[in-house]
């Protein structure tokens, strides 16, 4: 895939003349923040001819960051230390290109190395947000955007990419994002730490350094395979009714996926039974807390769940079981779990202790693990510049032996795609059990 870059250059964010912000203000990391991957994220759109100018995308951009201004700032330490966000109005990285292709001829429909080619790069990047629009001779339009995990989760990143939509088309931006980081994730007085959060949110610096490099000597980034499989809306509700045998509450259509998939996974993987397998699950906190937090609240909102097992009880056992072990996990982290983690990141044992995040994103085989990134509930298909909902959506390559994606799929009938990423060797198998009811 040729692709040529036409410009660069930064956007700032644009206000009215009476309402102009002052540009030497920082707003603290929240301990969600902190906690998360410190790494830029891109994701793909495409869309069909006829679209807006780039002009037109531009300008809603610099609308849309006056209300967004984390974005168009810069990431750094406050005089003391603390890890902040300058709202200086820096600005965002904003790229120009074009293609001499089709589109149709080029765009993969899962993620690989070429795709690249169509977002700004993810590594030493001064800007917090970074937009790629590239023109193929047909006429589409690919965006590619970035954006730096730190700063917002998905949740927040998807009202973000609505409200760009929202701007460009001259409508109000509505929901106004909540940016409360700094003051709304209060320890209590006293604390009360009630859950042991080493291991689970964070762990020791040398053992982070030792993960991060033991497994990636023995595997090369060509000896992972990524593949896309779609499930229809008639196999999740057959897998689902399986699953949901005797139950008063039946499993969510996300429940019974990933279930079936870490089943199936586990299987292509050949592990040994007495090996214990888990999956690393983001759970929002938006409404988890008590009271609950706004949903245009702007920034990181999320833990982790860790549903585990042995290897020969997750196969050998019925559907049910991997899903009522997702259930039972996701279900524990609660308000009474998120006000422990609350006050266990702002004491001085983190620091004292020298602990660092487990969310790292350096590892290249996380068997017999998963990492799952759900993003079924974002409304990432909402963003709209003029012309219509985007007709592809794709996470970018990054190659990461089980990493699993679950996107809702373009056709829009809640069917689900999943994006799996497998050693090579174990590909066959994952194939022919992908769709098994059994």
């Amino acid at each position: 895939m040729k692709i040529t870059i036409k410009s660069s250059r930064v956007v700032k964010p644009t206000y009215n003349n009476e309402n102009v912000p002052r540009t030497n203000h920082h707003v603290r990391l929240s301990v969600f923040d902190k906690v998360t991957y410190s790494a830029h994220v891109a994701v793909i759109y495409a869309f069909n001819p006829p679209t807006p100018s780039n002009i037109a995308i531009e300008k809603g951009l610099s609308k849309v960051l006056s209300e967004y201004r984390e974005w168009a700032g810069r990431l750094g330490e406050d005089t003391h230390g603390n890890l902040v966000i300058f709202l200086n109005d820096q600005g965002v990285r904003f790229v120009e290109a074009t293609s001499d292709s089709k589109l149709r001829n080029v765009l993969p429909s899962k993620p690989t190395k070429e795709i690249q080619s169509l977002h700004p790069r993810l590594y030493s990047v001064e800007e917090l947000v970074q937009v790629q629009l590239t023109r193929f001779a047909c006429g589409s339009l690919v965006v590619g955007f970035t954006a730096h995990h730190q700063v917002a989760d998905g949740h927040a990143t998807s009202n973000f990419l609505v409200a760009w939509g929202l701007a460009t088309r001259n409508l109000a931006i509505d929901p106004i994002p909540l940016c409360t980081r700094n003051v709304l994730f209060k320890p209590r007085d006293p604390p009360l730490v009630q859950y042991d959060h080493h291991k689970i949110e964070y762990m020791n610096n040398k053992y982070a350094k030792h993960s991060a490099t033991s497994d990636n000597k023995i595997l090369n980034e060509e000896d992972i395979i990524i593949q896309k499989v779609h499930f229809s809306n008639e196999f999740i509700n057959k897998l689902r009714a399986k699953a949901s045998t005797g139950l008063s509450k039946p499993f969510s259509r996300f429940e019974t996926i990933l279930a079936h998939l870490w089943r199936v996974i586990t299987m292509a993987r050949d592990l040994q039974g007495h090996e214990t397998t888990q999956i690393r699950i983001s759970v929002n906190g938006r409404m988890r807390l008590v009271p609950k937090v706004p949903n245009e609240y702007f920034g990181n909102l999320v833990l982790w769940a860790f549903p585990r097992t042995k290897v020969r009880d997750l196969i050998n056992r019925p559907l049910h079981y991997a899903a009522e072990l997702i259930r039972g996990e996701v279900l524990k982290v609660n308000d009474i779990y998120f006000r422990s983690f609350i006050d266990f990141a702002s004491s001085n044992i983190v620091n004292k202790e020298g602990l660092v995040s487990t969310a790292i994103m350096d590892e290249m085989i996380l068997s017999p693990r998963l990492e799952v990134e759900s993003w079924l509930t974002f409304p990432f298909y909402d963003l709209d510049f003029g012309s219509g909902s985007p007709y592809y959506f794709m996470p970018t390559y990054f190659a990461t032996e089980g990493l699993l994606f679950l996107l809702p799929s373009h056709l829009g009938d809640g069917s689900i795609d999943a994006i799996v990423q497998l050693v090579n060797d174990n590909l066959n198998t994952f194939k022919m059990c992908c769709y098994s009811l059994d």
